[in-house]
């Protein structure tokens, strides 16, 4: 019959913050097994030694300072498997294979001090975020599933910069053809220094001119568990603070996880905004375009005739018009970034008024515009994540283009043509366009 040592080792194969370590106890030899990203080694044993050292003092034998320890069990690979994967630490008896010690170690410290994620606001949910160790951030999802179905695969990679990279997927979950290309691309490219997404991108084979990213980031423990157990698979590289999430799907731009803390009715309605802020954001500023500059017979006299006297004394054509103002509120979108919290939203924000105000009485612009842009931004906002909304604040500069030459037909084409080359985007098999990322046969 197969040894309990050997049955765990065989369960935990594929997890590569497993560790197997050999010690001895009042000089018995004893196995230790756990989570690296769990349980605080060093500490642990220091504690487990001198609670030894105290008990035996009393003139303990063997078997019953193991009682005094931890836990004493006894022929059961379940509980046992339970046991570690909720962060416990257990002893194996060398002399006595079906006998173990499941002892609560010295955790590994997994959460920061509660505050709100830098770049992803939370309204009602969990409140960490990860943090730059990886083997926390694995900790802290292992936290958030207690399950023995998560597995972790790592390596290091790069040359002149080494960094730690794990592989998270849920079994039973995870389309195995997804995680077995994911593995196929990062054994092939174990020398790419990963310094920052783009070098990841190149590892895992995807071209740096793609307008859409084909994974997802996050920091929010809540999205990337979420993820886990909807069959996709999670990467964390050491020193970077974020959850990459394979394959990236078009309906993230639209869902959170932390909608479903509100019931379905209002769930519905915050995701029905977020698909009206992408419509606004892509199509607003061509529509101006096309009604001012081509078709301005689409809209009614009164309205016609308000704009054509907001106009009057604009020098520039609706395009040159609208793409100057855009630049220019991505210069602020920019600055408010990069200038320090304390004083960024301040100066961006009486910059902005003070250029709008300046550039509609000099005549630069029309007022409508100004609200165009303000719709435009906000509507921007809405949708989910960083990267998405970069991807659609350069795909409405093409439709206005194409507006300037064909009006309500040159958006039609636009956004077929936004359409077609969301289409034709896939990672690792799995379309852009899907909603979930169907599970494969393993």
């Amino acid at each position: 019959m197969q040894s309990i040592l050997e049955e765990i080792k065989d369960h935990f194969k594929n997890d590569d913050d497993f560790f197997i370590l050999k010690e001895h106890f009042v000089n018995a030899p004893v196995v230790l097994l756990g989570f690296k990203s769990l349980v605080d080694i060093p500490n642990t044993l220091e504690a487990i030694q001198n609670k030894i050292e105290s008990i035996f003092l009393i003139d303990k034998t063997f078997d019953q300072l193991m009682h005094w320890i931890g836990l004493v069990k006894e022929n059961n690979l379940n509980e046992a498997i339970s046991a570690l994967v909720e962060g416990n630490l257990l002893i194996l008896l060398q002399t006595e294979n079906d006998k173990y010690v499941i002892v609560e170690p010295v955790s590994q410290s997994l959460n920061r001090a509660v505050s709100l994620p830098t770049n992803e606001n939370v309204i009602q949910g969990p409140l960490n975020s990860f943090t730059e160790d990886i083997n926390t951030n694995i900790g802290i999802v292992r936290k958030q599933i207690s399950s023995e179905k998560l597995h972790t695969k790592s390596y290091s990679v790069g040359t002149k910069r080494k960094r730690n990279l794990s592989v998270l997927y849920f079994e039973n979950n995870a389309s195995m053809a997804i995680f077995n290309n994911i593995e196929k691309q990062i054994e092939k490219n174990l020398n790419i220094d990963i310094n920052n997404l783009q070098d990841f991108s190149k590892m895992l084979g995807f071209s740096p001119w793609i307008a859409v990213s084909k994974f997802n980031s996050t920091e929010l423990p809540q999205e990337a568990t979420n993820a886990l157990l909807k069959g996709r698979v999670i990467v964390f590289v050491d020193r970077i603070a974020l959850a990459l999430v394979l394959p990236g799907l078009f309906w993230d731009m639209f869902a959170l996880e932390n909608d479903r803390n509100y019931p379905i009715p209002l769930t519905i309605t915050m995701r029905s905004l977020r698909i009206i802020g992408f419509l606004l954001a892509l199509i607003l500023p061509a529509l101006y375009v096309a009604l001012v500059a081509v078709n301005p017979e689409v809209l009614r006299i009164e309205i016609a005739l308000s704009i054509a006297q907001s106009r009057n004394g604009v020098p520039y054509p609706a395009l040159v018009e609208i793409i100057l103002m855009l630049i220019i509120l991505e210069l602020i979108i920019e600055a408010s970034i990069r200038l320090p919290k304390s004083v960024g939203p301040t100066i961006t924000m009486v910059g902005g008024i003070i250029i709008g105000q300046a550039v509609v009485e000099a005549k630069l612009v029309s007022n409508l515009l100004i609200i165009i842009l303000a719709a435009t931004t906000i509507a921007n906002s809405t949708i989910v994540g960083f990267q998405n909304s970069y991807s659609i604040r350069l795909f409405k500069y093409v439709v206005a283009i194409l507006a300037a030459f064909y009006g309500i037909l040159g958006i039609m084409a636009g956004i077929v043509l936004v359409c077609t080359y969301l289409s034709g985007i896939s990672t690792f098999g799995i379309p852009y366009l899907s909603i979930n990322s169907a599970k494969e046969e393993n």
